[in-house]
């Protein structure tokens, strides 16, 4: 029987060093896996780096997956967790001809309903920012989409988990 496939986002502190990420992408190369969102950040904690890996794969694999990373030697400590363990965000700009500002009330409306918010606005373009879940951001690009989206790009999920992860404390423990 084959397990169910889910979104998990796996949390990763390393130091920051050359070829790492690399040799973290063979990892899910390896088994086929695509990596949908990656975001790399310095983290709380000083001189350590955090990732933030987005894939939908089933459980098993999830464990194998993170098993793998901490074996890499400039990992400190990876973590995975389900949706409904992080909170989680993504950000996009979308970049369109300035007169449909003025000239498209319906416009104003998506800016409004979908809390936006206008970063620059030039004689030839303006550009929205949003914040929020994949699905907010898809809804507000196929609102836009008809009027023409000049540019478009979105961030890779940032994510903090409901449990603390303890991670200091561990760093700690292995200073002393």
């Amino acid at each position: 029987m084959q397990e169910e496939q889910k979104w998990y986002t796996i949390t990763i502190y390393s130091e920051n060093t050359v070829g790492l990420l690399n040799r973290i992408s063979g990892i899910f190369l390896k088994r086929h896996i695509n990596i949908e969102s990656f975001t790399a950040s310095k983290s709380e904690i000083d001189n350590v780096t955090k990732f933030v890996i987005v894939v939908c794969t089933d459980e098993s694999q999830i464990v194998k997956i993170t098993k793998q990373i901490e074996k890499q030697i400039d990992v400190i400590r990876a973590f995975y967790h389900t949706d409904e363990e992080t909170i989680f965000q993504e950000s996009a700009l979308f970049k369109i001809k300035s007169n449909l500002l003025f000239d498209e009330r319906q416009i104003q409306n998506i800016i409004k309903e979908s809390n936006a918010q206008i970063v620059t606005v030039s004689r030839d373009f303006f550009v929205l920012a949003k914040t929020g879940r994949r699905p907010e951001i898809d809804a507000m690009y196929d609102a836009l989409k008809e009027y023409g989206i000049s540019q478009f790009v979105r961030s890779g999920r940032i994510a903090v988990t409901k449990d603390s992860l303890m991670i200091s404390k561990l760093l700690n423990q292995l200073q002393e």
